[in-house]
């Protein structure tokens, strides 16, 4: 039978590791002693098999068990259960990475454009593309609109809402993405405006229509927040829609950012992956930051590959040094550090789009 094979580090001794291995496959797979199972079929094909040990230093241990694929469905909420629920709760377990047959991978598909079409849409040919956000909470739709016009004069390529904004009182969905919309769309020019979803799926899908009916072809999601089926069961129901991640607790899952926000966001359907780069406000390692865009961009039959996204904290000084670490085939967020310029926002964009396209040498 088809398996997964599932990469954990666990902290353990050398003792105790063999016998913690076995543990984690049986917990992930049937989650209750062998002993009590009859069936013959089960314990040679559903038990979770050890398949490897590996002392990795630190007192942890990298540790390999198949898990059958026929347990999964497969459905994103049951894969990563399958991959990690349990497990999860324990303390000395993290998810580092999963190995997918090829039928798994077909059957979620990966993002709807990848690089390729996010570079068509924007007519980023070879360099690297460019976002902004709209910021802060609590204003109204019309003064997002300003900045978002603003942005949209320095030839900024994506513009996205902040992922705090959903629909509250001061910013409506309907009014905001209307005033925003129309702002981008008076200054002309490929820039893109990404819509952030919020609420249950029903609710995400009347957003992405609305987005649709005024012109806009991408969103934003927060899939830990969303929930992974319901970001899933959006990037297929929409597939001429491109999708941006935002990485909101992901901190809490206890999973690897590689393969979470560059693997399995992609596996299901993140065309652009937004997480915190090193240097910045947040903790990323510059190895972790690596690997995740390594993650994202990797080769992988079947699937596109996923631009990832720096942010968190960039500055304008910094962008020789991101795009010489990362590469052109990346799209780097400036924020807070662009919106500080108040009314000097639209030169500093410009400046900003000068820069990446000066990189490149375009």
């Amino acid at each position: 039978m088809p398996r997964i094979t599932a990469v954990y580090r666990v902290a353990s001794t050398a003792r105790d590791i063999e016998a913690r291995a076995r543990a984690i496959a049986v917990e992930q797979s049937v989650e209750m002693p062998l002993s009590a199972i009859a069936d013959k079929a089960v314990l040679a094909d559903i038990v979770g098999a050890v398949e490897g040990i590996e002392e990795i230093g630190d007192g942890a241990f990298r540790v390999r068990i198949g898990l059958a694929v026929a347990t999964t469905g497969p459905e994103p909420g049951q894969l990563i259960n399958m991959l990690f629920g349990n497990t999860s709760i324990h303390d000395d377990v993290a998810l580092e990475d999963a190995i997918l047959p090829p039928d798994v991978t077909a059957a979620f598909g990966g993002p709807n454009l990848g690089l390729a079409g996010l570079r068509a849409r924007c007519g980023a040919a070879t360099r690297a593309m460019t976002c902004s956000a709209l910021k802060p909470q609590g204003l109204a739709p019309e003064g997002l609109a300003r900045l978002a016009a603003r942005m949209a004069e320095g030839g900024i390529d994506f513009i996205k809402d902040d992922h705090g904004l959903a629909d509250q009182a001061y910013s409506p969905y309907p009014l905001r993405v209307a005033a925003v919309a129309a702002a981008v769309r008076a200054v002309g020019g490929p820039t893109r405006y990404l819509p952030s979803l919020s609420g249950h799926l029903e609710s995400m899908r009347a957003q992405v229509r609305l987005a649709l009916d005024e012109g806009l072809d991408g969103v934003l999601v927060t899939p830990m927040i969303a929930g992974l089926s319901t970001f899933h069961a959006l990037t297929r129901e929409f597939p001429e829609v491109a999708f941006m991640t935002h990485p909101a607790m992901a901190g809490a899952a206890g999973i690897a950012p590689p393969f979470l926000l560059g693997t399995l966001f992609r596996l299901l359907g993140a065309d652009a992956t937004v997480f915190p780069n090193h240097g910045g406000r947040f903790g990323y390692s510059p190895e972790t930051c690596r690997d995740l865009a390594g993650a994202a961009r990797r080769p992988w039959p079947g699937v596109r590959p996923c631009v990832p996204v720096p942010a968190g904290g960039m500055t304008l000084d910094r962008v020789d040094e991101i795009l010489d670490f990362y590469g052109n085939d990346t799209m780097l967020l400036i924020g807070g550090n662009l919106l500080a310029a108040g009314d000097g926002l639209a030169a500093g964009a410009t400046a900003f789009t000068r820069r990446v396209a000066r990189h490149a040498g375009t």
